[in-house]
């Protein structure tokens, strides 16, 4: 897919024998699925090519993957607890909305190392409709963590209206900003999300 060019950090050497090299492991497969998800595009990419270039079986992938969908989202769950203790680091003294912001931000940050890999995941996701639909659950899970911060700090249930309206408009605002930083190239994601949430603790003009 030519539309994604940015794959910097994305190693374009591999393994080429067969069988189970020493130190493959699912980040390897990753990386080299990520790159050629890039070059080939997702739905023309096979689990056989990924194994052909990593030089392995195919059951050494499926030990670490369910599917070629679940390799986009090796490590999600790490983002959601990056997001979690984020919040749990918040002094109680932060108004809620703004603890909210500087989570985001600030879970955010500590990944800047890789913004050119997240960069490339996202463009995948946005442009394979196959990816979008396996996006939701994620996306849920990720504003869960914000309705159960919200809810413990209003003293509420975490299926309140209030929760659950703060978790899910965040979630929109955040998608919002990814959309603005990928449309935006060489831009600070962090701005973006910075912008997309002080709205939501200042409320919409006019």
């Amino acid at each position: 897919m030519s539309a994604i060019s940015e794959t910097q950090g994305i190693s374009r050497e591999a393994p080429t024998r067969r069988g189970r090299p020493p130190g493959t492991s699912a980040r390897t497969l990753e990386l080299i699925a990520l790159r050629l998800f890039s070059e080939r595009g997702f739905d023309e990419t096979t689990v056989d090519d990924i194994t052909a270039a990593a030089g392995v079986h195919r059951r050494t992938f499926f030990r670490y993957f369910d599917s070629k969908v679940s390799v986009l989202w090796h490590g999600f769950d790490v983002e959601v607890a990056r997001l979690r203790a984020a919040l749990e680091g918040m002094p109680d003294e932060v108004a809620l909305m703004d603890a909210v912001r500087r989570a985001v931000v600030e879970s955010n940050r500590t990944r800047a190392g890789d913004m050119a890999e997240l960069r490339t995941r996202l463009l995948l996701i946005t442009a394979t409709p196959a990816l979008l639909a396996s996006a939701a659950p994620r996306y849920e899970a990720w504003g869960r963590t914000i309705v159960d911060y919200a809810a413990a700090r209003l003293g509420l249930p975490a299926d309140a209206l209030e929760p659950l309206v703060i978790g899910r408009a965040t979630v929109a605002a955040c998608r919002a900003a990814f959309d603005c930083w990928l449309a935006a190239p060489g831009s600070d994601l962090t701005r973006w999300l910075d912008d997309a949430l002080l709205v939501l603790s200042t409320g919409f003009p006019g």
